[in-house]
């Protein structure tokens, strides 16, 4: 297996870390949205959220909040995005998860711009059972 987020973990390829502990690590996104993008891994390679076990979540989740906050304080963006792609068709182009927190800017010429349907006469309850009864909780 080929994983660029396995190379910077393991020190193999360079990148300008700005956390890392024994679970997660964060970097800079080589290619930015806007400056201070930022990827927080699990150091374990999984390939999507699916893949990550719940015991890795809380800790992730945590350097996530509290990474956000940094890029907050010492860049003073208007607001910020969190975002994990999963698979092709939502962009994913390194399978090893991760979450990208994007610092935002009022005028930054970035939009999510997606194209919103409108659910069909009962479609929605139709929808809703399917997810309902696949639910594992």
């Amino acid at each position: 297996m080929n994983c660029i987020f396995c190379d910077i973990i393991d020190k193999k390829s360079n990148a300008e870390i700005l956390f890392e502990n024994e679970c997660v690590l964060a970097f800079l996104d080589i290619r930015p949205v806007n400056y201070g993008h930022t990827l927080v891994i699990p150091k374990i390679h999984y390939e999507n959220f699916l893949a990550l076990p719940e015991s890795e979540l809380s800790e992730l989740i945590k350097v996530t909040k509290d990474i956000s906050g940094a890029i907050v304080s010492s860049l003073n963006p208007q607001g910020f995005n969190i975002v994990a792609n999963n698979g092709t068709a939502a962009g994913q182009s390194v399978f090893h998860f991760h979450f990208h927190i994007i610092p935002r800017f009022n005028q930054d010429d970035f939009r999510f711009r997606p194209k919103l349907k409108e659910y069909n006469v009962g479609s929605m309850h139709e929808y809703a059972d399917k997810i309902r009864a696949a639910v594992l909780i």
